[in-house]
């Protein structure tokens, strides 16, 4: 791997007697996009915080650039680009003048602000809307001026906390493209995300975190090698439970129930797709193991409230 823009060794956060993070460590390279996933209260924001400085941690150390947090919190931030799970434009200024605002904090001249508002309003697709106020734009369109936003300092890294949260399919694949650009620049991305397609979409390598602990990392394609069979048949309808006890659990590896679903995990589903043409009045959907299977087998079916 080229030489880490970002590494986390060791970190451990608690509160009270709640151990929220423990022993979590990764690198981060340029170019190179790192997704965190988890359960709910699996200690992703609070590894997002330590690694923004918001956080100190109990033990363990956070380097990015060569620079140790907290220690140089403010050198490491002028280099960092940040969009936050909740919307923090302010509403009273135009979409330009919540980036012109935004540089000043940088200590960037507002010549040389101004000199980038163009191209990143453009870079958004919102250059028709420069003076706009967010509160008339859709969800999307403040989704990307938030990030556009984050890039007014022109970062070497960016942590993202699920920034396609509450975006419909046309407006999360926008985003995807606009971050696939960074990528390509070579910016380094830190992205926390509850959607298993843009993990496997946009992240090079994942890192799974479940009460706190690391438990699997790798390329996404390699995890779900590791870790399951290649096919999945999930079958619904009237009777479909019942064939839990059929002698067609014997055609799969694993056999998993949520809800009214059966889901068949094997290694060829050949066999198991002609014994279910006995039963017509059962949907069936045969496809490829994908991230989502790997996040249930790995952390449970089980919902989990917010922590």
């Amino acid at each position: 791997m080229e030489k880490s823009i970002l590494s986390v060794q060791g970190l451990r956060k608690h509160y009270g007697d709640s151990t929220v993070v423990d022993d979590v460590s990764f690198e981060i390279a340029p170019g190179e996009c790192l997704g965190v996933i988890g359960p709910n209260g699996a200690g992703k924001t609070t590894t997002l915080r330590m690694c923004l400085g918001l956080t100190v941690p109990d033990a363990g150390t956070v380097t990015a650039f060569g620079l140790q947090m907290p220690r140089d919190a403010l050198a490491i931030k002028a280099q960092l680009g940040v969009v936050s799970q909740f919307d923090t434009l302010d509403p009273d200024f135009s979409c330009a003048e919540n980036l012109l605002v935004y540089g000043r904090y940088f200590g960037m001249k507002d010549a040389q602000i101004r000199e980038r508002i163009p191209a990143l309003l453009e870079f958004a697709s919102l250059s028709h809307k420069a003076n706009v106020k967010p509160g008339e734009l859709s969800g999307g369109m403040r989704r990307r001026l938030s990030l556009a936003r984050a890039l007014v300092n022109d970062p070497r890294l960016l942590l993202l906390d699920e920034p396609t949260t509450g975006l419909d399919p046309q407006a999360r694949h926008l985003m995807w493209e606009r971050l696939q650009l960074l990528l390509q620049q070579g910016k380094a991305i830190l992205l926390t995300t509850h959607f298993m397609d843009e993990a496997e979409r946009l992240c090079s390598r994942l890192l799974v975190l479940d009460h706190g602990r690391k438990i699997a990392e790798g390329a996404p394609r390699d995890l779900i090698a590791q870790h399951l069979e290649p096919d999945v048949v999930e079958v619904y309808g009237t009777g479909a439970l019942a064939l839990v006890d059929t002698p067609l659990k014997a055609l799969a590896a694993r056999v998993e129930v949520s809800g009214e679903t059966v889901f068949f995990y094997t290694q060829d589903a050949q066999l198991l797709l002609q014994a279910l043409c006995a039963y017509p009045q059962l949907r069936t959907l045969h496809r490829p193991a994908n991230l989502e299977d790997l996040f249930l087998k790995l952390t449970g079916r089980q919902i989990r409230e917010d922590a």
